[in-house]
């Protein structure tokens, strides 16, 4: 009975926070949820595979909940990445607005829905109550251009969702079932896999994955920091998530798709860690840099091994640890500075040393240099692709490298490099308050490269349990099976 009650106390909490007049209890209501999921996760994690049946009705018939390592890890990552991103919130006072913590926690909530459901539709149902309090976050929050940019990610985010619903439609159509483990190794050919080609493809969409990735440069960077890095560690994460559960249990973890994913993934890098060189604002370049890292996640998927996904699990954690971080930290400079604009900005690690040492190594990181987790998730799925003799993509994988580090580059020249501005007073720094949240997610990352030996094992025990289709499906179906796709 524990799953669902990773949707319903976030909603529960979002209800209470809504109607307080007490703004203390709502900060602790947004703080507490995602310390609470962080727990959650780890005591899920431990737990091994584990389903319940909304109503108790027979497997194939209820909305399923599943845990298994897999989603232990990604809930634990994404409450990690939210409860910092919210405490920066506290700090730049984003917080003041009523309604900030009640959005905030719906979000959650849909977020622990989508990692938990093994029901195509309710994954749907869960993915729209991400967004439609995202919706309001981005409108409420961050520039004058915040409007615009909120317009774009309603039109992107209705068209992919309208082609998400229409796609689980199409598939219980063909099939008469759009539960995951009914459909287990369905759309290995014919009409479920052209009607699930319609899923994967407004998952892609929702990913931010080449080309239909504008959407997020041009969005993500327009609201506030702390919604930015919510957004990086909840949004995309949970498309990444869906895609990887649905190619190994329903794809069976197809080969014919191999080539198709290498190509699209190999140019989808080699754009992302490039186009950050013509971007005019630091968290536009960080937005190309989330682009640039989706890729490298999925394209593990092309090979489907318990290796290949141990390295793209581990990959996506490190991702969401490393720019979160940069994320936090750009927002602690604009915030103190009142812009993040590069041609307004210079010398800033003469005037706020340890924050500048903490956006370098967050750099560092992201382009795959030690001390920090990013070298070996890039050695990881090197070493995976040179099993496989995957030239062309190991090649890429470099080559989007040096452009990512071109572009950060780029940033350092401009923002910390150089003479302090005369526009700001001598005495203007970065508060330590506002530097702690993507200190912490830094140090996440540091952990993540001295321990990677543990860790890896954690990962790699979430790809076995991806991998163990049997176990997940027996699990949701139980002994008396309906509906099951032969």
């Amino acid at each position: 009975m524990i799953l669902p009650l990773f949707l319903a106390f976030p909603l529960l909490a979002a209800a209470i926070a809504a109607v307080s007049p007490w703004r203390f209890l709502r900060i602790a209501l947004m703080l507490g949820i995602p310390t609470a999921g962080l727990i959650g996760g780890i005591w899920l994690f431990q737990q091994g595979t584990i389903a319940h049946s909304i109503g108790l009705y027979v497997g194939g018939v209820a909305i399923p909940y599943v845990s298994d390592e897999f989603s232990a890890v990604m809930i634990i990552a994404t409450s990690l990445v939210a409860l910092f991103s919210l405490l920066f919130a506290v700090f730049a006072g984003e917080t003041t607005s009523r309604f900030f913590p009640s959005l905030a926690l719906m979000l959650l909530g849909g977020v622990y829905g989508a990692l938990l459901t093994a029901d195509l539709f309710n994954l749907f149902v869960m993915v729209e109550i991400m967004l439609l309090p995202s919706y309001a976050l981005l409108a409420m929050t961050g520039g004058r251009s915040r409007l615009a940019a909120g317009r774009m990610f309603v039109l992107s985010n209705l068209l992919a969702s309208t082609m998400l619903v229409m796609g689980v439609g199409v598939v219980y159509g063909v099939s008469g079932t759009v539960n995951f483990a009914a459909l287990a190794g369905a759309a290995d050919e014919g009409p479920v896999a052209i009607a699930m080609g319609i899923v994967v493809l407004a998952l892609a969409i929702k990913a931010g994955v080449f080309p239909m990735h504008t959407w997020l440069p041009r969005t993500y960077p327009s609201t506030s920091s702390a919604v930015m890095g919510l957004f990086s560690g909840l949004h995309t994460k949970v498309a990444v998530y869906a895609l990887f559960r649905i190619y190994i249990v329903i794809f069976d973890g197809s080969e014919r798709w191999a080539a198709f994913i290498i190509a699209v993934m190999v140019v989808s890098m080699l754009v992302g860690g490039f186009a950050g060189l013509g971007e005019s604002t630091i968290r536009r370049v960080l937005a190309y840099q989330m682009v640039n890292g989706m890729p490298f996640i999925l394209v593990m998927l092309a090979f489907s091994t318990s290796g290949a996904l141990t390295a793209g699990i581990f990959y996506a954690v490190h991702h969401m640890v490393t720019v979160g971080s940069l994320i936090l930290t750009t927002g602690a400079i604009e915030e103190t500075y009142g812009t993040g604009t590069l041609s307004k900005l210079s010398g800033i690690a003469r005037r706020d040393p340890w924050t500048s040492t903490f956006w370098a190594a967050g750099a560092f990181s992201l382009v795959g240099f030690p001390p920090f987790s990013g070298m070996w998730g890039k050695v990881a799925i090197v070493m995976e692709a040179a099993t496989f003799r995957s030239w062309v993509l190991i090649a890429a994988i470099v080559l989007a490298s040096i452009g990512a580090l071109l572009s950060l580059l780029r940033v350092w020249r401009r923002v910390f490099w150089g003479k302090p501005p005369t526009r700001y007073p001598s005495t203007l720094v970065v508060a330590p308050i506002k530097a702690l949240p993507g200190g912490a997610l830094l140090a996440c990352s540091l952990l993540m490269f001295v321990f990677a030996g543990p860790l890896f094992d954690v990962c790699s025990a979430a790809a076995t349990s991806l991998l163990d289709v049997p176990g997940y499906t027996s699990a949701i179906l139980g002994a008396d099976p309906i509906g099951v796709v032969q």
